[in-house]
C-alpha cells in the first residue's frame, strides 16, 4: 500500500520555524565592547562626510614611536577599512534604535546559515539535509553573534559561493566586491572564492563558462581596490602578524584542535573524512575551498566560521548518509523547531532586542558629563568603546578596542599592572581622571591598579557595579567616597557579571582568595560561595577554603 503523501504545508512550516529559530538565536543583546566605537565611527562618517583620520576619539593614538615597520599604515587601515558597514550600522540605529541593530545582526547571521542550508540541500538533493546543514552552521555562528562589520564578510562570502554555485547572476559580483572592500578587511576572501571557481573551470579542461568567469573574477578584484587602502590588504595582514598587540587578542589566536569536541572540531574533521571517503568524485572547487578555508580557520579563531559555512555542505554532499529520511523524522523536524523556539522565548534567550547596559560604564559616563570633567582620562580597555560613544566630543579616551598604537598599549599595560612606572606614566599623559572596571573576566584577573588607587593621590568619587571613577583633583561640590567602597565595588561588580554570565565566574574565585589573605572571612566566604555555585572546573583548593570558612570539616 502506498504511503500517504506529505502535507503540502509541512516543508513551508518547517522553513518558517527554522528561520524564526535562527533569528531568535542570533538576536542577542548588544554586549560586545567594540560595538560602541563602531557605532560612533559610523555617526562620524555620516555627519562629517569624511573618514575618521586622524583619529578623533583617542588622545593617545598619535603618541609614541612605531613599534614595528608599517604600524602607521596598519593604523590608517584600522581607522578606515570598515567605514561603510559602520555607517550602515549607525543609520539603522538612528532609524530603529537598538532593536533594529540587533535584528540586522540576526538577519546577517541567519542569512549566512540559510545559504549554507540551501547549498547543502542543492548538493545532497535533500531538503532535510539542508536543514541539518543550516543548524550545523548555526552552532558555530552562535559564537560570532557580536554586532561587528566582520559579519558582512561572512555573509558576503557565503553569498559569493551561492551565486557561483548556481551560475549567476555574475554581474552582481563586481558590485558586491566594492561594497565588501569598504565594509571589512576580509574582502580578499571574495578573491579566494572567485579564484577557486575560476581555477576549477579550467580542470580537467576549460568549461564553456571559463572565459566569462575569469573576466568577472579579474573585474571583481580590480574594483575591490576602490577602498581607502587600495590593494594594501596583504601588507596589513603581514603587519598584524608582527604586532604583539594584535596577536594578544583572542580572536587572532589559533583555535583548539584537541580536548572536548566542539562545533569547529566536529565540522572540520567531518568534512575532511567526507572528502577522503569520496575522493574519486570530489569536485576540484571543493578541494580548493576546503584547503583555503581550513588553513584560514587554523591560523586564527576569527576565521573558523569559514569552516562553519563550507563543512556542512561537504558533509551533506559526500558523506554516505541515507538520503531519504524516515517519515517520522520529517514530522519531528517542525515539532523540534517549535520546541526550540518556545524554549528560547520563555527563557528570555531569543529576541533580546536591547543593549546590555549593565555591562558598560553608563554611570561613570554620566558622572563625567554631569560634572564637566575635562582632564585627560585613563580608562580600561573594555570601557574605551562605550566611553567613545558617550563622551566624544567632550572627552577623548586613553585606549579602546581599535588597537591603534602598540607603544601606548605597552604603557597602558604598565599602568594597569601598577608597575613602578605607573605614577610617571600617568603624569606624562597628563591623566587627571581614571575610569576602570576591576576584572578581566575570562581569566578572573583583578587589575592591580584598582587596589593601588587607594593611595592619597587619587580620590574615589563614583562607584557602581560597572565601574569606578577616580579624580586627582575633584572639582568643587564633588565629595570623595570612602576607600572602603572599593571592596564593596569589587563584590558588586563580580556578582553582577556572574549573575548575567555564570560561566565567567573566576572573578569570584580571585576575590575569595584576596579577602582570605586580608583576613576578611565573611567576604571571602561569600565570594567562594558565588564561585562554587557557578559552572566551574574541579577546584579542590577553593572547595577546601570554603568548607573551612563555613566551619565544615
Amino acid at each position: 500500500m502506498a504511503a500517504a503523501p506529505r502535507p503540502a504545508w509541512l516543508k513551508p512550516l518547517t522553513l518558517v520555524l527554522g528561520g524564526l529559530c535562527l533569528l531568535g538565536l542570533f538576536s542577542t543583546e548588544i554586549a560586545d565592547t567594540d560595538f560602541w566605537w563602531h557605532l560612533k565611527t559610523g555617526e562620524y562618517v555620516v555627519q562629517h562626510h569624511s573618514l575618521p583620520v586622524p583619529d578623533p576619539f583617542s588622545y593617545t593614538t598619535s603618541l609614541g614611536a612605531p613599534a614595528y615597520p608599517g604600524e602607521e599604515r596598519t593604523r590608517y587601515f584600522n581607522l578606515t577599512h570598515e567605514w561603510l558597514a559602520q555607517a550602515i550600522w549607525y543609520l539603522i540605529y538612528r532609524a530603529a534604535g537598538f532593536p533594529g541593530v540587533v535584528l540586522f545582526k540576526a538577519l546577517l547571521l541567519a542569512a549566512f546559515c540559510a545559504i549554507t542550508g540551501l547549498l547543502a540541500a542543492r548538493r545532497a538533493w535533500s531538503f532535510y539535509w539542508g536543514l541539518a546543514a543550516a543548524a550545523a552552521a548555526a552552532t558555530l555562528a552562535s559564537l560570532f553573534s557580536a554586532d561587528r562589520p566582520a559579519l558582512v564578510s561572512f555573509f558576503l562570502m557565503a553569498l559569493f559561493v551561492w551565486i557561483l554555485e548556481r551560475g549567476g547572476p555574475w554581474w552582481l559580483l563586481p558590485a558586491l566586491s566594492v561594497v565588501w572592500a569598504n565594509s571589512h578587511g576580509g574582502y580578499f576572501l571574495g578573491w579566494v572564492v572567485l579564484g577557486a571557481y575560476s581555477l576549477a573551470a579550467l580542470w580537467p579542461c576549460p568549461s564553456p563558462q571559463a572565459r566569462r568567469l575569469w573576466l568577472i573574477t579579474l573585474l571583481s578584484i580590480a574594483v575591490s581596490g576602490l577602498n581607502p587602502s587600495y590593494f594594501r590588504i596583504f601588507q596589513v595582514l603581514v603587519a598584524y602578524r608582527r604586532s604583539h598587540l594584535m596577536q594578544s587578542l583572542v580572536e587572532w589566536s589559533r583555535p583548539h584542535l584537541w580536548g572536548p569536541p566542539y562545533a569547529f572540531d566536529v565540522l572540520l574533521y567531518g568534512a575532511a573524512v567526507a572528502l577522503l571517503l569520496a575522493w574519486r568524485k570530489v569536485r576540484v572547487v571543493d578541494w580548493l575551498l576546503f584547503a583555503a578555508f581550513a588553513t584560514a580557520s587554523l591560523m586564527a579563531f576569527r576565521n573558523i566560521l569559514l569552516t562553519g559555512c563550507l563543512a556542512p555542505v561537504l558533509i551533506a554532499a559526500y558523506f554516505p548518509w541515507p538520503r531519504k529520511l524516515p517519515r517520522l523524522a520529517e514530522i519531528a523536524a517542525p515539532l523540534l523547531l517549535a520546541g526550540v523556539l518556545a524554549a528560547g522565548i520563555v527563557r528570555g534567550q531569543f529576541f533580546q532586542l536591547r543593549a546590555a547596559v549593565w555591562k558598560f560604564p553608563s554611570g561613570a559616563a554620566d558622572f563625567l558629563l554631569d560634572h564637566k570633567i575635562s582632564e585627560p582620562i585613563f580608562n580600561t580597555y573594555e570601557t574605551g568603546g562605550y566611553l567613545i560613544w558617550r563622551l566624544w566630543p567632550e572627552q577623548r579616551v586613553f585606549i579602546d578596542g581599535r588597537a591603534l598604537n602598540e607603544s601606548v598599549y605597552g604603557d597602558y599595560a604598565s599602568i594597569l599592572s601598577n608597575s613602578p612606572a605607573r605614577r610617571e606614566l600617568l603624569a606624562r599623559y597628563g591623566v587627571g581622571a581614571i575610569v576602570a572596571n576591576a576584572f578581566e573576566y575570562t581569566t578572573g584577573v583583578l587589575y592591580p591598579l584598582v587596589l593601588a588607587l587607594s593611595d592619597p593621590e587619587w580620590q574615589l568619587v563614583h562607584a557602581d557595579p560597572a565601574a569606578l571613577v577616580f579624580l586627582r583633583h575633584p572639582p568643587p561640590g564633588v565629595h570623595a567616597l570612602s576607600k572602603a567602597a572599593i571592596r564593596d565595588h569589587l563584590e558588586a561588580e563580580c556578582r553582577l557579571h556572574v549573575e548575567k554570565d555564570p560561566e565567567l565566574c573566576l572573578c569570584a574565585r580571585t576575590l575569595g582568595f584576596l579577602f582570605l589573605r586580608n583576613g576578611d572571612a565573611e567576604r571571602a566566604r561569600r565570594s567562594f560561595a558565588l564561585y562554587l555555585e557557578s559552572p566551574h572546573q574541579p577546584d579542590p583548593e577553593a572547595e577546601q577554603a570554603y568548607r573551612r570558612l563555613s566551619g565544615r570539616p
